[in-house]
């Protein structure tokens, strides 16, 4: 190997031919000492790059020894202006005799540029307005009922249920932020809209949930990359996660009771505990203080507009309820999409194929697309994180045509059944884990 098979790379120099580089070369280069990555067939080592990637250090490295070609058309809307700062890490292109690209990349690239040529990456400013609308009016009322009516369990209960729709509807909405799919090529727009709804309207941290989520989406469902499945302290999911974890524990909890407890320890303290914990120990470890700021003002707001009428302890319950009622809201929603699927480790496949295998749909209607913020299309959105989520349900018959061509499954289900399928899929892990614990762990007699 050449000098750009040494550790770290400098810029460019012109002066020297780029080297050419084999898979072989390439696949091992996954450690903090070295990562290198193929993108539309170039070589790039981001080991240092990857401590500066506004994405996040993570994202990133995921993909260190492997092709993230399509990972990184998903998460970049201006291409070019990204492409002037991998100049200085690109180091050479793999051998133009290992270049092969697969029918089901090339078919799902093809579809990527259909949809941009259909205007399917083009958002509907008052779509999104009348969203924001809608929350900001749930959040007053929910208010203005118990300011009116005083804090009687009629009028207490009524708030409870509009400030809980608010926040599980703000959710949905920071999403969109989150993704860049707002304001398309003015990520700045999108960044300050993200700090208003996560931030000052919900009371969470915008850089945190980018450093989770952005994961979840390069690997979902892929044990040790997405955060979302790094869940075995209290739940075992999938067909290997239930196995692994019974041959290295001794001892452990009960996964074979984990679809009776999920409902205790799963939808009702998600958000009013651990995210608490977890957002909170995120912006002490990374210093986020702008981060804190908006938190405070979330927190500023609540006690300014419910201390008078409720005091501070029943301010801060109050605010314990609709955490938890938002929390089941957005529990079964997001996990009926993902938990039923297959998880596994990382085996590297092309982008259309890992999608697939790790989401499915949740049938279209009216309520379904807004209770949960067209995350009923989440395969389409997995495929095109930054596509407005107005225009998932035009991408999907598309989707569904590639998927069929190289017999790829694609789900779609009620609602209903999608909820129970979280249950299902719990309690056959939960199963697998006890057989399989038995088996290694039981004395012979």
């Amino acid at each position: 190997m050449g000098r750009g098979g040494q550790g770290e790379t400098n810029a460019v120099d012109v002066k020297r031919p780029l080297q050419e580089y084999t898979w072989d070369d390439i696949k091992d280069k996954t450690t903090n000492e070295g990562k290198w990555l193929v993108i539309d067939g170039q070589v790039y080592n981001v080991t240092s790059w990857s401590r500066r990637h506004p994405g996040g250090s993570k994202i990133i490295s995921h993909y260190a020894g492997q092709d993230a070609t399509d990972a990184f058309r998903a998460f970049h809307n201006d291409l070019k202006l990204v492409q002037k700062y991998m100049k200085a890490i690109h180091i050479g292109s793999v051998k133009e005799s290992q270049l092969q690209v697969k029918p089901v990349e090339k078919d799902f690239r093809e579809l990527r540029d259909v949809a941009e040529k259909m205007g399917l990456f083009q958002p509907n400013l008052v779509f999104f307005l009348l969203h924001l609308l809608h929350i900001l009016l749930l959040d007053l009322a929910g208010w203005a009922v118990m300011y009116q009516f005083g804090a009687g369990w009629g009028p207490y209960v009524v708030s409870l249920m509009l400030v809980s729709t608010a926040e599980a509807q703000v959710s949905w909405l920071q999403h969109d932020f989150g993704h860049l799919s707002v304001f398309r090529n003015r990520p700045k727009l999108d960044h300050l809209l993200h700090f208003l709804t996560m931030g000052v309207i919900k009371g969470a941290s915008p850089s945190w949930w980018n450093h989770m989520h952005y994961q979840h989406h390069a690997k979902p469902n892929v044990i040790d990359k997405d955060p979302d499945v790094r869940i075995e302290a209290l739940f075992v999911v999938g067909d290997k996660m239930p196995v692994q974890v019974a041959k290295e524990s001794k001892k452990s909890m009960p996964y074979n009771w984990q679809s009776y407890y999920f409902f205790l320890l799963g939808p009702p303290l998600l958000f009013p505990v651990y995210f608490q914990v977890m957002l909170l120990r995120y912006i002490i470890t990374r210093r986020a203080w702008l981060d804190l700021l908006v938190v405070a003002l979330f927190f500023t707001k609540l006690f300014y507009l419910y201390g008078p009428i409720l005091g501070y302890w029943g301010a801060l319950a109050f605010y314990f309820f609709f955490r938890c009622l938002e929390s089941h809201w957005f529990t079964w929603v997001a996990q009926s999409n993902h938990i039923p699927m297959e998880i596994n480790h990382d085996t590297g496949l092309p982008w259309l194929q890992l999608q697939l295998q790790a989401t499915c749909n949740v049938e279209q209607s009216f309520f379904n697309d807004w209770f949960t913020g067209h995350l009923n299309f989440q395969i389409e959105h997995h495929l095109f994180p930054t596509m407005p989520r107005h225009n998932l349900h035009k991408v999907a018959p598309l989707v569904k045509s590639v998927c069929e061509k190289h017999g790829i499954p694609y789900k779609v289900k009620p609602l209903g059944t999608a909820f129970a399928d979280i249950v299902r899929s719990l309690k056959h892990s939960g199963e697998l884990w006890y057989s399989t614990y038995q088996a290694y762990h039981t004395p012979a007699s």
